[in-house]
């Protein structure tokens, strides 16, 4: 049950069934070299009853045509020589170690759960993981110019049928202007010799952990003494060679990264796996910088208000947050790469901002406000202007043209497939256990049996 439960969030096809006495394993498909097995097909559906899908009587077959898909997808990658690097297939297999292991509690509690080490998880399940990106990187391979027009999108909608035509919430779109205070050679200075300061009294005998509770100014880890449990590639590199460099039990000089400056201690590594402890002070503005940056802003907002100005000139005059002076100020929602917001996303990234423009109307702008870029640790000063704001509504080509053409693209996408599914199955060894023989398959795959 271990391995089921570690085969779901690894999104590999594990299942020990006969660990559970209800049923036999045996092989039900096998696409050119590769098999799938019962096992494989009850690990999904297990998956599919955890993920809230609905279990139908076609569930079974429906995930076997899944699998020889991406069994055919995996036997052409081969067959086109296409590779996946070592290091994509590592990287692949720490962020989905990290699912578990963030489920679990640590590291240590994921292998003493499994009876394994987390190198040991790693051998086991790397080849399976690389045949997933084999399969992901030749159906992008196929995939790869899609694309649809106006024309193709209009006919598409037409195509829906009217009680299928999804309802959309009420959708938000922004723009801001930031003026973010310099941070000077002072202010760096200033931070530098604090954490000095800091470094000199653990070295001097203080505890580091008590040391990063009282001063750490990093959110995540300083409530725990500044522990921080990590693989090779989750930090940025300055923090990475530390922890590579120094011997358990040691503490690294003062080394600067984008967030400020470090100190760091490596309590254990083993392989790629380390658990350190940390400090970080990040350098602050001074308040005649935070005034100079609100002056700018408040000057800025003037200007927009008497229309000697446009807000395009504005953002590029004013503006200097990197992420969305060159596109107009537009703030593009992180969760889904649009320039839209639903409610659910606001509340999880930038709650101030509905408060703002919640009796805004389109086009309206917010006087300036204090800012922090949860996602940079900055504060600045801000302006934001209420682009747009649609009601609960039915989906239509004028408000959700985005929407429906990324339907009609997923369409046009699984088209594709299906032809170079098609073209495939005659060239290709397919065969299907007698028990599945009577599946309503979407693509012909029986004939080849």
């Amino acid at each position: 049950m271990k391995n089921y439960f570690l085969g779901l969030f690894l999104s590999v096809i594990f299942f020990n069934v006969n660990a559970q006495g209800s049923v036999v394993d045996k092989i039900v498909a096998q696409v050119g070299d590769n098999i799938i097995l019962l096992s494989d097909i009850e690990a999904q559906k297990q998956q599919a009853k955890v993920s809230g899908v609905a279990i139908t009587n076609n569930l079974d077959c429906e995930i076997l045509e899944k699998m020889m898909y991406q069994q055919l997808l995996v036997n052409q990658a081969k067959l086109d020589s296409l590779i996946i690097s070592d290091e994509n297939v590592d990287a692949e297999m720490e962020n989905r170690l990290r699912v578990i292991e963030n489920q679990i509690g640590s590291r240590e509690k994921m292998e003493e759960f499994y009876g394994k080490t987390v190198n040991e998880i790693k051998d086991e399940f790397r080849e399976v993981i690389r045949e997933r990106l084999l399969a992901e990187e030749m159906e992008r391979k196929v995939t790869a110019d899609i694309s649809v027009t106006p024309k193709e999108v209009e006919e598409f909608f037409k195509t829906v049928p009217e009680d299928s035509i999804p309802l959309i919430n009420a959708q938000l779109s922004f723009q801001q202007i930031v003026d973010y205070p310099e941070i000077t050679k002072e202010d760096k200075k200033l931070a530098y010799d604090k954490l000095a300061e800091i470094l000199s009294d653990i070295k001097g005998g203080k505890n580091f952990a008590t040391q990063a509770r009282i001063h750490s100014m990093d959110p995540g880890s300083a409530s725990n003494g500044g522990t921080i449990e990590a693989s090779r590639g989750m930090m940025v590199p300055q923090f990475e060679a530390a922890a590579f460099t120094l011997k358990e039990g040691e503490i690294s000089d003062i080394f600067e990264t984008n967030y400020g400056y470090h100190i760091l201690k490596l309590n254990s590594r083993k392989g790629d796996d380390y658990v350190c402890q940390h400090i970080l002070i990040i350098p602050e503005f001074s308040s005649e910088a935070l005034e100079k940056s609100a002056n700018q802003i408040d000057s800025c907002y003037q200007l927009l208000n008497q229309n000697q100005i446009t807000w395009d000139e504005a953002v590029l005059t004013f503006s200097n947050d990197e992420g969305t002076k060159q596109n107009k100020g537009v703030i593009t929602n992180p969760y889904t790469g649009e320039q839209t917001w639903s409610m659910e996303d606001l509340n999880q990234i930038d709650q101030e901002i509905y408060l703002l423009t919640d009796a805004m109307e389109k086009g309206d702008i917010s006087s300036p406000n204090l800012y922090l870029n949860i996602f940079e640790r900055k504060q600045g000063v801000r302006i934001v202007r209420l682009m747009n704001r649609t009601e609960p509504h039915k989906a239509n080509l004028k408000d959700d043209y985005a929407l429906i053409k990324s339907a009609a693209e997923s369409n046009k996408k699984e088209k594709l497939i299906n032809e170079w599914i098609a073209s495939k199955l005659t060239n290709a060894y397919i065969r299907i256990d007698e028990s599945f023989v009577d599946c309503e398959f979407k693509n012909k795959w029986i004939s080849t049996y």
